[in-house]
């Protein structure tokens, strides 16, 4: 049973529901808690959408052969370069004296002055935003859970590339 819902949409559809899930779940917490959202945080929101694109993109398709293995590699590199970011976030929010010393301007002044490859530059520099723990679930910070959430995702996607239609 298990085997026939993970090799066709259905599985596809439940990455889907995930990735776009935990985005709803960041927003919530951040309206909950009148929480704004660090530079980092963001762009682990982006992965998290793009993921769950490359979900919604298998659903449509529905991919058999070849292209299961296409679209598992889609969803494997989405899901790693968001859990790239949190991991640097991780490590920016343990090393925040360090951070703090060098941080600057806010995003959005970032975003207006400067063109794009310089202000991502400056973004995964850190800022003293994305210093600050402001919520926590069970003892972990939101860049520890969004790393889960990331191995989850990629792994989920593996699973559904190994898994055969019978």
């Amino acid at each position: 049973m298990l085997n026939r819902i993970l090799s066709g949409r259905i599985g596809y559809l439940l990455g889907f529901i995930a990735s776009f899930g935990l985005v709803a779940f960041g927003l919530y917490i951040q309206v909950k808690n009148n929480l704004e959202p660090c530079p980092l945080c963001i762009f682990q929101r982006i992965a998290f959408m793009a993921t769950g694109v490359m979900f919604l993109l298998a659903v449509l398709h529905n991919p058999q052969g070849g292209w299961r293995r296409v679209y598992g590699v889609l969803q494997f590199v989405a899901a790693s370069v968001g859990a790239g970011i949190a991991v640097r976030h991780i490590w920016i929010q343990s090393h925040a004296d360090e951070v703090m010393a060098e941080c600057g301007a806010g995003m959005s002044y970032l975003f207006q002055n400067f063109p794009l490859r310089k202000f991502l530059q400056l973004v995964f520099k850190g800022t003293g935003e994305c210093t600050a723990i402001d919520w926590t679930l069970l003892g972990f910070t939101i860049p520890q859970l969004s790393l889960i959430a990331f191995t989850g995702l990629g792994l989920y996607a593996v699973v559904l590339v190994v898994v055969k239609k019978r």
